[in-house]
């Protein structure tokens, strides 16, 4: 009888690498002892509450104003709106039980419009209601469902705008009938996000799962037409090799495997090129560089440079090998 090829060993990083991720804000420190260390629950859920009132987390949510809001806009084309720093305190993972979290959502539920941030005819929609373009409301679904708040309707919305090929575009109401990655992974992480925190429904299920497929039948950058990757982005020419944080609307192939890894996805053979371009990434000492920053205004400054080696995207490549070589590509 012929034996089962053995398990691969989970992927692991060396201590020296170790050492320098956990010399980080909170933020970091917390999710390298969760995910890549054994350290125990207790400790972990200690160094993820500082998050709220220590360090980047903590400016954050100094800056939000007394109505609700950052930067005085629901939405903006810098990177320190409202949505942009509810994205930031998601990837932080500021505890949304806490009462700094509580706070700080409670305000803008209660008080935040898209007022000036959105079409006209969305002026009046609380900031949960979301607006009109998917790639927007997908980072509002995500954020919001996070932090548990209801995002039921942008839900709903975002299901009734799924294109034929199972992803979604901003220009669909423009004509387009393709899909676009980067909408594609901005609403993919909403839904899995609502599921997670809002329990699963089988449409939302099977909605994201076509959306899902959507990326792995291209390998997760290239064209299914021709079989050739995909080099640059049609819309900002940004490179899906080149690994950003972070990386708002824009995708790469980073946070593809990101979300397939927090999605529960078995590893399969049809990410296997993807996995190969993160660890050409890898340095000589084990980490990985910044390698974009999307121009814009931060709401604050993490202290990476492009081309020198970055925390989160070394944190972000140690969870995604790990959740390859752990598992077994089919």
């Amino acid at each position: 009888m012929t034996s089962n090829p053995p398990k691969r060993q989970a992927f692991e990083p060396n201590q020296p690498v170790l050492n320098w991720l956990l010399d980080a804000d909170p933020a970091i420190r917390w999710q390298v002892m969760a995910d890549l260390t054994d350290a125990p629950a207790e400790a972990v859920a200690a160094e993820r509450a500082r998050v709220a009132f220590e360090g980047w987390g903590a400016q954050l949510l100094a800056l939000q104003g007394s109505d609700g809001r950052w930067a005085n806009a629901a939405w903006n084309r810098g990177w320190d709106s409202t949505m942009h720093v509810l994205m930031l305190l998601r990837d932080f993972g500021l505890d949304p039980a806490s009462e700094q979290a509580q706070r700080a959502l409670g305000r803008v539920r209660d008080h935040v419009t898209w007022q000036g941030s959105g079409p006209p005819e969305c002026d009046n929609n609380p900031f949960f209601a979301g607006e009109l373009e998917p790639c927007i409301n997908g980072q509002v679904g995500a954020a919001g469902a996070y932090f548990g708040q209801d995002v039921g309707g942008i839900v709903d919305r975002l299901l009734g705008e799924q294109l034929p090929d199972g992803g979604w575009n901003c220009e669909a109401g423009n004509g387009a009938t393709r899909s676009s990655f980067n909408t594609t992974i901005c609403v993919l992480e909403a839904l899995l996000e609502h599921e997670l925190n809002a329990g699963s429904r089988p449409e939302v299920t099977a909605a994201r799962l076509r959306g899902q497929e959507y990326l792995l039948e291209r390998r997760l950058f290239f064209r299914k037409s021709t079989g050739e990757p995909i080099l640059r982005d049609r819309k900002g020419n940004a490179a899906w090799t080149d690994f950003a944080f972070p990386t708002w609307w824009h995708y790469d192939v980073l946070r593809g495997l990101e979300y397939l890894r927090r999605a529960g996805v078995r590893p399969v053979e049809r990410v296997a090129e993807a996995i190969e371009v993160v660890l050409a990434k890898r340095d000589r000492d084990g980490r990985w560089p910044l390698e974009v920053r999307y121009p814009g205004t931060m709401p604050i400054e993490f202290g990476e440079v492009v081309g020198q080696p970055s925390r989160w995207n070394t944190l972000r490549a140690l969870r995604v090998l790990d959740w390859a070589s752990a598992g077994e590509l089919d």
